[in-house]
Order: structure tokens, then sequence, then C-alpha cells
């Protein structure tokens, strides 16, 4: 079933109609023409009650007898058969502020996870008869897909042969971008329209988060010293290079290798280097 739309009259003039027979009726039931202000007052009614006010993003969707008739768009004061039955629906943009869901990554880590949703509706029959409760639908689709998202892919690389895998906290982009994806799979059977879709809460669970941060920070510390010993080598072999070409001083391999041994520990320590300068050469 997909919308179709309802054609409605406006309502200005046939208010303004329904009213003056409504109160024409009254009078001649007042003078004691009774069976003729009966029927004209009645006409006036059933024309008032086809009168609909649809406000901007909404709609009315419309049945008769259990028939779908068309949904009403348009805006302002509108009229329609009376005796169809008639229902409000917002188009507003809304959201859905999922909430922290307790799930497995592709790891097996136990992690927190929430979404961010804006969505509205797109298709108006979709939403009313496709589904019992749009709303709802909404609500438990968005958990189901972030649940089948966050259990697809690792919350973080764990070794180098993740490098180039997708993952939850490194990837954010695509991970919204996949997550709006399968929501607008997901909920198009209901007629809804996904605006944005994006993760709002990433964490590991509380039971494992100080473990985890322990190993972050034990990537970083070897990460920083890679960088500084990689640095220190090209420095060193720099310096060697510089001493042979210009003739500053002949060093064996024995001395070479001190003197490497010892500007490594100067340049890749934690502390300044403390040099100690022996007494004797200053007076012999």
């Amino acid at each position: 079933m997909t919308e179709k739309e309802l054609r409605s009259l406006s309502g200005y003039v046939l208010f303004a109609i329904g009213l003056l027979m409504l109160l024409g009726g009254i009078a001649l039931t007042v003078i004691e023409q009774i069976g003729t202000g009966a029927v004209v007052a009645f006409i006036g009614l059933v024309i008032l009650i086809g009168l609909s006010v649809i406000n901007p993003n909404e709609a009315i969707v419309t049945t008769f007898f259990g028939d779908y008739m068309g949904t009403m768009r348009q805006t302002g004061l509108r009229w329609v058969n009376p005796l169809f039955r008639r229902r409000k629906i917002s188009l507003r943009a809304r959201n859905l502020n999922g909430q922290k869901l307790k799930v497995n990554d592709k790891l097996g880590n136990p992690i927190e996870i929430a979404a961010v949703v804006v969505w509205r509706v797109g298709d108006t029959a979709k939403a009313s008869f496709e589904v019992d409760d749009y709303v709802r639908f909404v609500e438990i689709q968005s958990e189901a897909a972030v649940r089948h998202l966050a259990g697809a892919y690792a919350y973080d690389i764990m070794d180098e042969e993740q490098l180039e895998e997708v993952t939850l906290r490194d990837s954010t982009g695509k991970i919204n971008a996949m997550l709006e994806g399968e929501l607008t799979e997901r909920l198009s059977r209901a007629g809804i329209d996904v605006l944005e879709a994006r993760i709002s809460h990433l964490a590991y669970a509380p039971e494992i988060a100080g473990a985890m941060l322990q190993r972050q920070q034990a990537s970083a510390v070897v990460a920083a010293r890679r960088q500084i010993v990689d640095g220190a080598v090209g420095m060193v072999d720099m310096a060697l290079a510089q001493l042979s070409e210009k003739g500053i001083v002949e060093l064996d391999e024995e001395r070479k290798a001190a003197m490497v041994s010892n500007l490594l520990v100067v340049l890749c320590s934690d502390k300044a280097a403390a040099p100690i300068v022996n007494a004797g050469t200053l007076y012999p």
C-alpha cells in the first residue's frame, strides 16, 4: 500500500454555507416550521462535520468503511465527505534519542552504545496501515539496527592485523553511514524517512573499561617509544656519517659501538642526560 493524494475542497465557503444553514434551520424551528427547520439544520451540520483544519507539516489519512481513500496534505481549512474517517499524522522531523545498550562487539568485548536518529513520516499510508504503531516500530527497529551494527565490528584495533578493518571507534563516518543505510532499509516498510543517524555514545562496559584503558595507554607508550627509537637511530647514523666524512676523529669498531650505545641511551632516556666530567682530565 502506498500513499495517494485526496483532493479536497476549500472549506471557507462551505463553512459559511453550513453555518448559515444550521442557524437558518434553528430559526425555522423557532417559528414552528419544525420539519423544514430540522432538515435544513441537519444538512448544515453535515456540511460542518466535513470540515478539517490541516496545519503545516500535517496530513490527514481518510478511510471510508475500511477502504483507504487517500491522504490530504493541503494546508488550511479543507472539506471532504463527512462520512470519511479522518486521522491526523504529523510530518515533522522527530528525534529518537536511543538508550544505552550493552552488547558484545565482533571480538566479544562488552561495550555500551547508543544512537540518535532523526526521522519523519514519508508515506502516510504505509505508516498507518503497514504497521500497528509506527512510532514504536521506529524505536524497536532502531535498537535492533544498533545491536546488529555493534556486533558486526570491533570496538577498537587489537593488533596489527586489524589495521585495515573498520572499527566502531576510529571509523565514525563509515559507521554512521552504515547505520543510516540499515535503518532506511528497515523502516522503509513503515513509510519512514531516515534523515540522519549517528552514534551518540560508545564506551567499553564498566567491568572491562579499566583493563582496556591500561591497554590503550600501553599501546600509546609503545608507539611513542618506537618513534623515539627510530629518530635516535637516524641521528646516530647521521652523526657517524658526518664524523667519518669530515675526518674529525677516527673510530674503530669498538669505539663506534660504545659511541652508538651512549648516544642511544642519551636520546632514548626519559630524563635529561647528566654528563660526568673526569676530574683527572682537568687537574693532571
